[in-house]
């Protein structure tokens, strides 16, 4: 069977709270993340909340990433789909620990989409010649 994406589920704990609180640097460290992954971008949106916490997605051309966070708990909760085969998911988390300063995180990884359909009936997921190239 083929999946049509795969979803990462990131916890990130003992966080900075300065770090979680900060729009500009919640959303530096995700585009940083992005880019190591391999995804492409389409469109960022952040938004910071009263008295703390930011939320974001960023769009990219294989679905997207996503964050919210909890400075008074030093916790961020990390999304990141995608239907592409080549996103370097190892990268992008290991950018996020490191851009968060995350003490601890759980991950979890989800393949979503479970389809029972030949590989070529799968439209939206044509072979990519660059991550072929690297299997």
């Amino acid at each position: 069977m083929k999946a049509l994406g795969n979803h990462l589920i990131l916890e990130l704990y003992d966080c900075p709270a300065r770090l979680l609180d900060d729009p500009q640097h919640v959303a530096e460290t995700m585009l940083k993340a992005v880019e190591r992954s391999g995804a492409t971008m389409i469109q960022p949106f952040f938004h910071q909340f009263a008295p703390q916490g930011v939320s974001g997605v960023v769009i990219i051309s294989e679905s997207h990433f996503s964050i919210h966070t909890w400075p008074e708990y030093g916790y961020a909760a990390i999304d990141v789909f995608t239907c592409g085969d080549c996103i370097d998911m190892e990268a992008a988390c290991e950018q996020l620990r490191r851009g968060f300063q995350a003490g601890s995180l759980q991950k979890m990884m989800l393949t979503r989409g479970m389809l029972d359909l030949p590989p070529e009936m799968i439209r939206h997921k044509p072979q990519d010649i660059s991550c072929a190239a690297e299997t």
